[in-house]
């Protein structure tokens, strides 16, 4: 525990004036500072003991503040003293407040009323930080500086002048105790070790200075801009350019075997580390070379073609796939394409697999155009995939077939229409309105009963955009039956509108007689189908569907007449 005293000082301090108040105020005030700093260094922000200490600690400046509004402290090795006397006295350096403050240069700290409720934890923070800091670290003075303290004032010495005894005042230390300028700088110069002569023969740095603008500016930038251009020469590219022309250049079969084990194991290296556009400039380059090197025997030519089954085997693929999607910084997105252009057929499932698990926006984007060539390259194969148990492989094949118009994948699409799940019977359904070829529409028609509602509307919305008037008698049928009875807005007004759209002029009377038309015995139709009604006549468009629209204008039914209205709006009316 630390000791404090309020006896007087030693003789060579000279006699002792009376302090304007009790010296005990102070030395409680610094025993409970020693005290919350040791605290500090063992709790928690959270920890009751930690809040007990600060709150104490914050107590204790109360009596102090009564009798003045700053404090002014002076700071030896073991010692806090104030009005000359020691109020403060601890040896343990190890554990010593002053020696914390002393060692760095701090002669003097001046607290000011109010660093009680603003700065005095962030002083303990700093004091904890200094104790626990590596001598690498930033000193005391420097996180005192940082910290800009206004109710904290503190005056120091530089260390690194030894014969300068002159206390440095703070940013915030004011005018008081300023050491005069010429002072230092006296003190400084006696302080200094006196040149040495400089002996003949030895070129010392400061002749040197000189020389460092010895270049006008032209110089230093055409300096730059070599400098740039250096840095963006792709030495990987060189590397494999001098490789493959020294493949194409020696005709001994032992130095073709040797290149393209190199060029097997640079291959692996390039992707480890990132390089996919150099990867796709060496299975571009190795492809030619394959074409053109002279005397290559079938084996080898062999070989140097089967450097793109490396990227696109089945246990490669998947993880280079995996470190581009973990990647923090994502390739050009050229290098990927470049990259990407070179997957043989046989990886459509695995592109479209990571085209729905990846998270990166670039990824997909790459995946997206790849997945585009080789599904429009081998077409076989992504009708194989739409069969895919995998729903995600499933449904991208159907989208791809779709972007397509791949007439060929309708009968793919027919067992999915039939068995598959409904987010698949989905995805065929918009991939048939994309194909739009009589086999697509009549499927699409068979979908029309679909017990999913999505599928029904894709259907029926398909149905109206071809102008497919086979359709037609079964829209009529649920136009003017119950099945809409308890659909959706939506899908009623899809169905309406589809049956305006087929039926054409034919249609005014039926749906006619469901806007405006009077029964004896029954009930009219609902607002939302009278409502679906006024669209579809709209949706027709001649005078007759207008005419009809016209005798309802003043319906009492507010949805109707919304509807109405906007109808004749859009027939220009």
């Amino acid at each position: 525990m630390p000791t404090t005293t309020s006896v007087p000082a030693a003789t060579d301090h000279g006699p002792l004036t009376e302090p304007p108040f009790p010296p005990q105020l102070v030395e409680e005030l610094l025993r409970n500072i020693s005290r919350a700093t040791k605290t500090l260094q063992l709790y928690l922000p959270n920890n009751p003991i930690y809040q007990k200490a600060i709150d104490g600690l914050r107590a204790a400046f109360v009596p102090v503040w009564r009798q003045t509004a700053e404090l002014v402290l002076s700071v030896t090795e073991s010692e806090f003293r104030w009005e000359g006397r020691s109020v403060f006295h601890e040896t343990n350096r190890s554990e010593s407040l002053p020696w914390s403050f002393y060692k760095d240069g701090v002669r003097e700290l001046t607290f000011l009323q109010g660093v009680e409720a603003e700065e005095i934890v962030s002083l303990l923070e700093i004091l904890k930080r200094v104790r626990k800091a590596a001598p690498e670290e930033d000193d005391l003075l420097t996180l005192l500086w940082e910290e800009e303290f206004a109710y904290l004032r503190y005056r120091f010495v530089d260390l690194g002048f030894d014969a300068v005894a002159a206390i440095e005042p703070s940013a915030n230390a004011g005018e008081e105790r300023q050491v005069p300028l010429s002072e230092v700088r006296r003190e400084v110069e006696q302080a200094a070790p006196e040149p040495e002569k400089k002996r003949a023969g030895v070129v010392s740095m400061e002749d040197l200075d000189s020389t460092l603008y010895f270049l006008d500016e032209k110089e230093i930038e055409y300096l730059r801009t070599g400098l740039a251009s250096e840095g963006q020469i792709d030495l990987h590219r060189d590397c494999l350019a001098i490789l493959l022309d020294i493949f194409e250049v020696q005709t001994d079969v032992k130095v073709r075997e040797e290149i393209l084990g190199i060029l097997e194991s640079f291959m692996l290296h390039l992707l480890s580390t990132g390089a996919y556009g150099s990867v796709a400039y060496l299975l571009r380059e190795a492809a030619v070379a394959a074409k053109r090197a002279p005397t290559l025997a079938p084996a080898t030519a062999d070989r140097l073609r089967r450097l793109p089954a490396q990227l696109s085997d089945a246990t490669v693929l998947p993880q280079l796939l995996q470190s581009l999607d973990d990647s923090a910084v994502i390739p050009q997105q050229e290098e990927l394409d470049a990259l990407f252009a070179e997957l043989l057929q046989g990886t459509l499932a695995t592109v479209l697999t990571w085209l729905r698990q990846s998270q990166n926006p670039r990824l997909r984007e790459a995946l997206e155009r790849a997945a585009a060539r080789l599904a429009s390259a081998n077409i076989g194969e992504m009708l194989k995939l739409i069969a895919s148990e995998d729903p995600d492989v499933a449904r991208e094949a159907i989208r791809r077939a779709g972007e397509l118009k791949a007439a060929a994948a309708v009968t793919a699409m027919t067992k999915v229409m039939q068995t598959g799940l409904p987010p698949l019977r989905q995805a065929a359904a918009t991939a048939l309105a994309e194909i739009a070829s009589p086999g697509a529409m009549r499927l699409l028609e068979n979908a029309l009963n679909d017990t999913d509602r999505d599928v029904r509307v894709t259907a029926v919305r398909a149905m109206a955009g071809a102008g497919h008037r086979a359709a037609l008698p079964r829209i009529e049928a649920v136009v003017q039956g119950k099945a809409l009875k308890d659909a959706d807005l939506t899908e009623k007004r899809e169905y309406f509108e589809a049956y305006g759209a087929l039926a054409g002029p034919k249609g005014v009377a039926p749906l006619d007689f469901i806007l405006n038309g009077r029964r004896l015995f029954r009930r009219r139709p609902s607002s939302d189908i009278r409502a679906c009604a006024a669209h579809a006549l709209g949706r027709i468009g001649t005078d007759e569907a207008l005419s009809a629209l016209q005798r309802a204008e003043r319906d009492k039914d507010v949805r109707v007449r919304s509807a109405i209205n906007k109808a004749l709006r859009t027939a220009g009316m």
